[in-house]
């Protein structure tokens, strides 16, 4: 199939499918499992690639005029921690002479994307506030969907659009004739009352209901909004309010636990990729504390880092509250790092802005702190770059070192927070809960008082069905009696 087409794809789309089992899985779930309809996928997306020349795409080849516009861009996270691409429709003008660029501007951020989060799909959300006729551009819309359907296998969560206006109904009816059936299940047409059962507010703008407080601006190209930690290398003073002492003593504890451990199998750490399949299956099983092995591994240019893509925490009920990080140095320099969350409320990380030495392997904790939960929308960049054998690795040379630093040396890796939920009967759940975690917050009140609301409405509603059915029946009974009386009268009417 390749060989007759050969020169219509890009050779590191052919290699990079040739090496790449998640991305043939991908395509094939996309058309489940049909291998004729994804060959035909990877036929028209290869070709669609190399026409848009998408692996060269970058913010020095697009005008940046298209950046600042804000019409596009990434930012954010819905309820089920997918990554949101905006697509601020006010900001968008139909233009013929400029739809080739605007459509490589899409092109460049799902590629952007796609390379740095590993293929994790995306919701879209499609903010139609204060639009009209003159921003309609089906063409541009179209694009947008094929993207998904036809170019990005396995990469649209679901698409929701926000205060559609009544006057673009008949365009979308256009649009839903472009989707398939399961495309078409993903579309969540919404308003201010009701976009947050998908998106949280935190991670809506004010006019949409929310509160976060993002401005769109170029430069710099908008990324994950990540923060520095709270604290830098140990607990600070105000988290000494919030946490006990024999809760931070526990903690050295256990990070003296985990180095010694680690120095008794320094090798082992060094060969971390070589651990059974077998202990990668029960990943779910292991609480995060106990881990002092890594069950999975990102192999970076100067970093190994494990886990790979996700920490696991406990939910509330199962209460796990630490996560382990491994770093080993596969450089013969000493590699400075820092690791940012996206909420830096939440967690403590310790330490957060180190260096580690050639060949060496170091411990990094990450603890919830407070009454705090992981949540999937929680997110943690580690940045890496190698240092001169003259720098020093003292806080001074740190920060020194990442305000010099040229950007293409710093290596980035991104962690996805996992949510272990409670395989306990909702029994013992509950008596759990009232001894060891804290007080429901006034938000869990709220749903659990509108989810009683609802369950008495239904009951209401059923009980007046059945007083309904009660009262037509007790009128059908008086009506068959009247209709037998009087069927008895005229029979003797009748005989007499």
């Amino acid at each position: 199939y390749f060989l007759d087409k050969s020169d219509k794809y890009d050779s590191r789309d052919v290699e990079r499918l040739q090496q790449d089992d998640k991305w043939v899985e991908n395509y094939l779930i996309w058309r489940h499992d049909v291998v004729d309809d994804t060959l035909k996928m990877i036929d028209e997306s290869f070709q669609w690639r190399k026409e848009y020349t998408v692996n060269d795409l970058s913010e020095s080849v697009l005008p940046k005029w298209l950046f600042e516009i804000g019409a596009l861009f990434l930012h954010g996270y819905d309820k089920e921690g997918y990554k949101l691409f905006w697509f601020r429709v006010k900001h968008h003008t139909r233009d013929p002479k400029q739809q080739l660029e605007k459509k490589k501007l899409v092109a460049f951020w799902l590629e952007h994307y796609a390379k740095r989060d590993h293929g994790k799909p995306l919701t879209v959300v499609f903010d139609m506030a204060e639009t009209g006729i003159s921003h309609i551009d089906l063409d541009f819309v179209r694009f947008i969907v094929n993207c998904f359907t036809d170019y990005y296998p396995n990469f649209l969560t679901k698409i929701v659009i926000f205060e559609m206006p009544w006057i673009m109904n008949a365009a979308f009816k256009i649009v839903k004739g472009w989707l398939g059936p399961d495309a078409i299940s993903m579309l969540k047409f919404t308003n201010k009352n009701d976009v947050q059962e998908y998106i949280s507010g935190e991670y809506l703008p004010p006019h949409m209901g929310g509160t976060d407080s993002f401005k769109y601006s170029y430069p710099p190209l908008v990324d994950d909004d990540f923060q520095t930690p709270l604290c830098e290398n140990g607990p600070i003073t105000s988290e000494d309010e919030h946490e006990s002492k024999e809760e931070i003593d526990a903690d050295t504890k256990e990070a003296g636990e985990l180095n010694e451990a680690q120095n008794l199998n320094q090798k082992k750490m060094n060969s971390i990729e070589q651990i059974s399949k077998s202990e990668e299956t029960d990943k779910t099983e292991v609480k995060p504390k106990n881990a002092k092995k890594a069950l999975t591994t990102f192999k970076g240019p100067l970093l190994h880092i494990s886990p790979a893509e996700e920490l696991y925490f406990g939910s509330k009920e199962t209460g796990e509250k630490k996560c382990l990080i491994v770093l080993t140095n596969i450089t013969k320099n000493v590699v400075a790092f820092k690791v940012r969350t996206t909420a830096p409320e939440k967690y403590r990380v310790k330490p957060s802005n180190s260096s580690c030495e050639p060949g060496t392997s170091l411990d990094i904790i990450v603890s919830l702190h407070g009454g705090f939960a992981a949540s999937l929308q929680d997110r943690f960049l580690i940045m890496a770059a190698e240092m001169d054998q003259s720098s020093g690795a003292g806080v001074p040379e740190l920060t020194q070192f990442w305000k010099e630093v040229p950007r293409t040396k710093v290596m980035e890796h991104r962690l996805r927070c996992h949510v272990i939920e409670s395989s306990k009967p909702s029994s013992l759940t509950l008596k759990d809960n009232a001894f060891n975690n804290p007080a429901k917050t006034n938000e869990d009140l709220h749903i659990q008082l509108t989810h009683l609301l609802q369950i008495n409405r239904r009951l209401e509603e059923q009980m007046n069905r059945c007083l309904w059915f009660q009262q037509l029946s007790v009128v059908l009974s008086l009506l068959s009696v009247t209709v037998a009386a009087f069927c008895f009268y005229l029979a003797n009417a009748q005989r007499s």
